[in-house]
């Protein structure tokens, strides 16, 4: 089976996510957002996994590529064929399931805090009472018919599942720790002007990161066992 883990930074890839992934079989394929899948590409392979990034959704008129990947996500949905979509990924498929995403009116959400979880949040449940890393200043609004399998103050959609082939997470549960000061450096002049106190970030990936990456995986495992 094939993989194709579509990313718009290099540092952030599948992470944690890849080992689930290999076990199950997959041969995975990462792909630049700026190089368009092609159709086939789009809806043929059995897996695509769209990763954050630093831009936005409704970033078009300046990432022309955006719009190519936004109308291959739609045709991938509408097939209903395997997708998970990861911060950028998950604003990415509600965008084209008819919903939409704008800024988030308490700022920068960036740092490590539990979900509120759903009872009926189907593998996300493996996520319950484990902080997670959260990175993101924009918020979903899903379209009707779409609930939210989990939240956080002033983020009331941290989570959807479309019924059993898709997944959209606004946090990052494929984060890896080794890969911190990766993100740390990437995404400085970020970090810079939200105020991020670098060093608690340190900490908190220290005390929180591994728990995260099993659980992380336990998504994974529980999601492609459902499918």
């Amino acid at each position: 089976m094939n993989c194709i883990a579509l990313y718009h930074v290099g540092f952030e890839n599948l992470g944690a996510w890849a080992a689930p992934l290999e076990e199950r079989g997959y041969n995975i394929t990462y792909q630049h957002a700026g190089m368009p899948l092609t159709q086939a590409q789009w809806t043929e392979t059995d897996l695509v996994v769209v990763l954050g990034g630093p831009i936005g959704v409704n970033d078009t008129a300046i990432y022309p590529w955006l719009a190519d990947e936004l109308e291959g996500l739609k045709l991938r949905l509408q097939l209903q064929r395997p997708t998970l979509g990861v911060c950028l990924g998950a604003q990415l498929m509600a965008a084209v399931l008819g919903g939409s995403v704008t800024g988030r009116s308490a700022g920068k959400e960036i740092g490590w805090s539990a979900l509120d979880i759903a009872e009926d949040a189907g593998p996300l449940a493996h996520l319950r009472g484990v902080p997670v890393l959260h990175w993101h200043g924009d918020n979903i609004a899903l379209p009707d018919g779409v609930t939210a399998t989990a939240s956080t103050p002033g983020t009331p959609c941290q989570a959807f599942q479309i019924g059993n082939h898709a997944v959209g997470v606004q946090f990052h549960a494929e984060f890896e720790p080794a890969a911190l000061e990766l993100w740390l450096t990437g995404h400085a002049v970020e970090l810079h002007h939200a105020g991020v106190d670098l060093a608690q970030l340190r900490a908190d990936t220290a005390r929180y990161g591994d728990g995260l990456v099993t659980a992380g995986r336990e998504v994974v495992r529980a999601w492609l066992s459902g499918l």
